[in-house]
Formats: structure tokens, C-alpha cells, sequence
């Protein structure tokens, strides 16, 4: 099942194509305001615990949990039969990889700056989808997504120069192996229903970071928190993991399906909104400069998806 380049086609300019676009940037908001959860969540972790040990705790939570929802809804024959060769390949380098880099990176930095510099998101899938021949590009669409990165700059410029330097370069791989692993989850497991394709691939990058720690445990690494486990960490560990890895994924993955990778990257892009949101109720200042670059993606994805042509 190719990944369309217009996700409404076959559907005319109707109701029916509106109807599913709508529904493409709903999911796409859902997921990126999950996802702008974990940050705030995972600020409080990375005070605690080591980046390689909380990446892994996180998908081993999200994915005991997806898996179990998973087999109640479709059965053990559906999650027995999927491509789990695959999946362990497009989940273990994309979400895997990907999940420990955005980690390090917000170690390095702080979260607000981790969600701006993914900004590069939109323009990334547009490659993607160019070099895969699955999108035409026209006019309104690529003013879409150079409104989306303008969004992303004029936010970014409230950032300290010292911010910028490996943590972003981590940022930036890490924005690469995501937007191909969500496109190649939402193209490679057509019979899989989305909480399969959701679960799946998050499954296999458990896998390689489970892996990863066995490895580092082995050489030395002290893989223990530096304080006790109480139930204020496990909270926020439910919402790391629950919130901004499981539901937000198969959310990303929805909305990928109705709307292209390109055009549901372009959400990434307000997520340090929603994450300046969540930061102004614990206490921080309101920024209008992340409101405005919010609002230039806004326009972007309005752009993008009024002139989509098929390949």
C-alpha cells in the first residue's frame, strides 16, 4: 500500500474529501498535544534518571500496554502473523535511535527548544515523499511548507545562541529518523488496523533499546535512578509513556494515513506551543513569539492541502 501523496483523493473536492482532511488535522493536533505532554513530564525524569534507562522504562510501559489493547481489539492471530522483521527494523532505527537522540538532546537543552528545532519535520517529509514519488509538488504546497518552517524559525528565535550546537544536531537526526519511521509504518503494514501499525514498530524500537542497555550495562554504565522511584515519578512516567509515546503515536500514524507524512509533520511544528501552554499553567511565561510561529504553521497546513495533486 503506497503512501498516497493526496490522502483524499478518489474523494473529489467534496464533502467527503474535506470531511477526511478535518479529520487528518484533528488526529495530527491530538497527537502532537499528547506528544508536548511527555516533555514537561520527561524534564522532571532526566533530574533522576539516566537518558538510557528512562528512554527504555518508557517504551517498555507504552508497549506492555499497546500490545494488550492491541490483542483485545484484533487477536493474538493478527499480532502473531504481522511483519515483526520489519517492524523491529523501521521501529528499532526510527523510534528507537530517534526516541534516545530527542532525549539526549533535551538534556542538553531544555524541552521548549527540543520541540522548536523538530521544526525541520515538514520539509524532511516533503523529501521523503519526493525521492519515494509519492507527492507532486505544486505551488500551494510547497508555500505550505516554507509557511510551516517560517513558523518554526520565528519561534526559534527566542532562543539563546548557546542552545544551539549538539543538542540540536541530536534534534535533527533524531526529526530524520522519525518522519521516515512514520511514514514507513503507516505504508508498510497494510493489514494491520491502526493500533497494530501504532504498536508494532514502537515494539520494535523496545526492542533495540532494550538492547542498547543490556549492552551498556554490560560495559559499565550505572543504569540506576540516583534517587527512589515514588509515586509522583511514576506518574509522570504513565504520561511519558502512556500519553506522549502510545496514544500519541498511533494518533500521528491516523493521521498520516488520511493526510501524508508531509502535511501531518507540519503539526509537529506547534507542538512548542502546546508545550508553552503546559509550561505557562506550571508557572512559566507566556511567550508571543512561539504563539506567532504557531500560528504561521496554522497557515501552512491551510496552504498545503488546498492544491495537492496525485503522483
Amino acid at each position: 500500500m503506497p503512501l498516497g501523496p493526496d490522502p483524499v483523493r478518489g474523494h473529489g473536492a467534496g464533502y467527503g474529501g474535506r470531511s477526511i482532511a478535518l479529520n487528518g488535522n484533528l488526529l495530527g493536533m491530538s497527537s502532537m498535544m499528547m506528544w508536548a505532554a511527555g516533555f514537561p513530564a520527561a524534564e522532571v525524569l532526566l533530574q533522576t534518571w539516566p537518558p538510557l534507562t528512562l528512554i527504555t522504562a518508557r517504551f517498555a510501559v507504552a508497549v506492555s500496554l499497546m500490545i494488550a489493547i492491541w490483542l483485545w481489539m484484533d487477536g493474538h492471530r493478527q499480532v502473531l502473523g504481522a511483519n515483526w522483521t520489519r517492524a523491529c527494523w523501521v521501529g528499532g532505527i526510527g523510534f528507537g535511535a530517534g526516541t534516545y537522540l530527542m532525549l539526549l538532546a533535551q538534556s542538553l537543552t531544555d524541552p521548549v527548544t527540543v520541540a522548536l528545532i523538530a521544526s525541520c519535520a515538514p520539509l524532511v517529509g516533503a523529501v521523503l515523499e519526493l525521492f519515494a514519488k509519492t507527492r507532486r509538488m505544486s505551488w500551494r504546497f510547497a508555500l505550505g511548507v516554507a509557511a510551516s518552517i517560517t513558523g518554526g524559525v520565528v519561534a526559534t528565535s527566542a532562543l539563546e545562541p548557546s542552545q544551539i550546537g549538539v543538542g540540536a544536531a541530536c534534534v535533527v537526526i533524531a526529526t530524520v529518523l522519525f518522519t521516515w519511521a512514520g511514514m514507513a509504518t503507516a505504508r508498510d503494514f497494510p493489514n494491520l488496523s491502526t493500533i497494530g501499525r501504532g504498536t508494532i514498530t514502537l515494539a520494535g524500537g523496545l526492542i533495540a533499546m532494550s538492547v542498547i542497555c543490556l549492552t551498556g550495562f554490560a560495559v559499565g554504565h550505572d543504569l540506576m535512578p540516583l534517587g527512589p522511584v515514588d509515586t509522583s515519578q511514576i506518574g509522570m512516567l504513565l504520561i511519558y509513556a502512556c500519553l506522549a509515546l502510545g496514544l500519541s503515536q498511533v494518533l500521528f500514524v491516523a493521521s498520516i494515513s488520511k493526510l501524508g507524512v508531509t502535511v501531518a509533520s507540519f503539526h509537529i511544528n506547534t507542538a512548542p506551543f502546546y508545550v508553552m501552554i503546559i509550561m505557562v499553567v506550571l508557572g512559566a511565561g507566556w511567550n508571543w513569539l512561539q504563539a506567532l510561529g504557531a500560528g504561521i504553521v496554522a497557515l501552512g497546513v491551510v496552504l498545503a492541502q488546498g492544491g495537492q495533486r496525485p503522483a
